[in-house]
């Protein structure tokens, strides 16, 4: 993911609509997209290192125009959408990808080409490449950036779930989506900790799977997920300020080197990969010693550590980053 080039933006003035019809060629790193509802149409943000594994869930805001993507519970990417016009409303409801296919061709509007189309009914509504003009403009389908739905097609897996909601038209009165996938475990919300409370920890909610961990600067908040589901979260003091998004792997220890934290390349910050964490840094975070030995005794290899200035509470409000909005938990 790159900075849209000025070039492409002074070309952009000079072609035809059409020309323009799947999207923007690239998308901002992830500190440059404030929050969803700023993108402009064909723009999209894609930040997959954030979450490298787990169970995908596509979120789409009928009212703000926006489709989220989010991984193992935590949000990896998105962008603006054009979906069905009226009279061709696109459904709303809780839907499971029946078909994938890269090359696919309309059989009932003259045989137009849907690239990357994922099948959410069998009357015809899908996720695809098309039009994004700005506002609702399909048949009923939901129009991706040509470029974001070749990333989102291999993302995602058939029997995948795409949750579709909102109004088009509506007024749209916030961000459509946070950082932290706004259903959590498919059982409710995320819980904010009460008053009298430092930290919770509830490994047996998922026992197995994937592990991230999002520490929020803003809100001094750790929150564990596992498989997608919470099991944990702290109040938490990070020593360092920085408005910058990071994100760290634990890398398993080779040839007598113990394991340890280093550092990804997310969009933006390619020169941080592979750069161990400066553990004088990580011994400065204050956190309640039994949530940090319990999640220390939970971390593998692989597990997943996303450090960012944006909210995780409901409470904060404010300009943030393309990962939080008003909406988070």
């Amino acid at each position: 993911m790159h900075f849209i080039p000025l070039g492409f933006v002074t070309l952009s003035l000079l072609l035809p609509a059409s020309a323009l019809a799947q999207g923007a060629r690239a998308s901002s790193p992830v500190e440059l997209a404030r929050q969803a509802e700023r993108l402009k149409p064909g723009e999209w943000v894609w930040a997959p290192e954030i979450s490298p594994k787990g169970p995908v869930l596509v979120t789409v805001d009928l009212s703000a125009q926006t489709a989220t993507v989010y991984r193992n519970g935590v949000r990896i990417g998105v962008t603006t959408v054009s979906t069905g016009k009226a009279g061709h409303e696109t459904p709303t409801g809780v839907f499971t990808i029946l078909q994938k296919d890269p090359h696919h061709r309309s059989s009932t509007y003259n045989n137009a080409p849907m690239p990357y189309q994922e099948r959410l009914t069998w009357d015809g509504v899908a996720l695809h490449a098309g039009g994004l003009p700005g506002y609702p403009e399909s048949h009923g389908c939901v129009h991706l950036p040509l470029e974001f739905s070749k990333l989102l097609f291999g993302t995602t897996r058939l029997g995948g779930t795409v949750i579709v909601s909102g109004r088009a038209g509506a007024l749209v009165g916030g961000a459509s989506a946070g950082v932290l996938d706004p259903g959590g475990d498919g059982r409710g919300s995320h819980v904010p900790l009460a008053h009298d409370e430092s930290y919770r920890w509830q490994p047996q909610l998922s026992p197995s799977g994937p592990l991230t961990i999002t520490l929020s600067r803003s809100d001094g908040r750790a929150i564990v997920m596992r498989n997608g589901i919470e099991i944990g979260r702290a109040r938490v003091t990070l020593p360092d300020q920085s408005f910058e998004t990071h994100v760290l792997t634990y890398v398993a220890g080779t040839a007598g080197t113990a394991p340890h934290w280093a550092y990804v390349a997310v969009p933006g910050h390619e020169g941080d990969e592979g750069r161990p964490l400066d553990m004088s840094v990580a011994d400065k975070a204050r956190m309640p010693e039994a949530f940090r030995k319990a999640v220390l005794g939970a971390i593998v290899p692989g597990t997943t550590m996303l450090v960012t200035q944006a909210s995780v509470l409901p409470a904060n409000g404010g300009k943030l980053t393309v990962l939080a909005s008003q909406a988070a938990k």
